[in-house]
Formats: structure tokens, C-alpha cells, sequence
């Protein structure tokens, strides 16, 4: 009986302890405003690496920003045969670092993004009137998940390359 009880206690104590904040793919779906970038991420099959991988910003375009694009767009996106553009544009969302606003400098710098070579950095200008991404305001800043911060944003970012 004491085994049994001390079996279901490790069970619980295991089960509290994975109760942590949500990471970043929960805290989106959560939020209920990224919908198409959820879908998308499973499209890429990015997904679970967005879930998993430690210390990442994520530029999060909301679906009202996806909704902006050309007719179209995202639906051709999502089918298979456009999955290495999707994966490009999406990796163009994400830094491989934490990047609060708080370390963001004055004035423009640009950041290295996980997408592939050649055109794999942001522009970021912060300044009194708040901080673009290329051509995406930050409607929302530093949603801290358990695995990296999100800023979200109200437009899709399209690298050229």
C-alpha cells in the first residue's frame, strides 16, 4: 500500500514539475491571435523545434498580419511542395538568442536570424515612436515563455532571398 501511494506521489510531484510556463508554441496557441503562424510552423514542421529549443526570440506575425498578405499567399504557403519557402520565411522570424527590448539599442543594429544564407538578418530600429523589424511595427513586446521571448508583430517579415 506504502508503494503504491509513494508511486502516485512521484507521479504527481513529476507532473507538477513539468507544469512550468508555457513555451513558445503554447504561449502562442494560448494567446489565440497566431493561428495561421501555429499552422504554418506545423506545415515547416518547425513546430516542435519552436517548442523545444532554449533561448529564442520570435518575431510573431498575429493573423490579422498574415491576413495582409496578397490573396492567396498563405494557402500556396502551406502546401507541401512550398515547404523550404515556408521554412525560409519562418526562420527568418526567429533569433537564436533571447532579445528583450530592454537590450535593444537606440537607432538601428541589425540581428542574425536562424533562416539560411544569404539574407538572414533583421533590421530592428527602436526608437521614441517604439521598434520596427524590417518593415513590422512591435505592436507587443516581451512575452517571456519558458524557452525565449516573443515580440509580436503586424506583418509578416518576407526575406528578399
Amino acid at each position: 500500500m506504502h508503494k503504491i501511494i509513494l508511486a502516485a506521489t512521484a507521479a504527481l510531484c513529476l507532473g507538477a514539475a513539468s507544469a512550468s510556463a508555457a513555451n513558445v508554441v503554447e504561449t502562442a496557441q494560448q494567446a489565440g491571435s497566431f493561428k495561421t503562424l501555429i499552422a504554418a510552423a506545423q506545415a515547416a514542421g518547425l513546430a516542435d523545434a519552436l517548442a523545444t529549443t532554449k533561448n529564442i526570440t520570435v518575431f510573431a506575425p498575429t493573423d490579422e498580419a498574415f491576413a495582409k498578405l496578397p490573396a492567396g499567399t498563405v494557402e500556396s504557403l502551406l502546401k507541401p511542395e512550398n515547404k523550404d519557402q515556408l521554412v525560409a520565411i519562418l526562420t527568418y522570424h526567429v533569433l537564436p538568442r533571447e532579445l528583450e527590448s530592454k537590450q535593444m539599442l537606440a537607432g538601428p543594429f541589425h540581428v542574425r536570424t536562424l533562416k539560411a544564407k544569404p539574407d538572414r538578418t533583421l533590421a530592428i530600429t527602436k526608437n521614441a515612436d517604439g521598434v520596427t523589424v524590417d518593415n513590422a511595427k512591435v505592436i507587443k513586446a516581451d512575452i517571456v515563455t519558458d524557452n525565449g521571448v516573443i515580440h509580436v508583430i503586424d506583418t509578416v517579415l518576407i526575406p528578399s532571398k
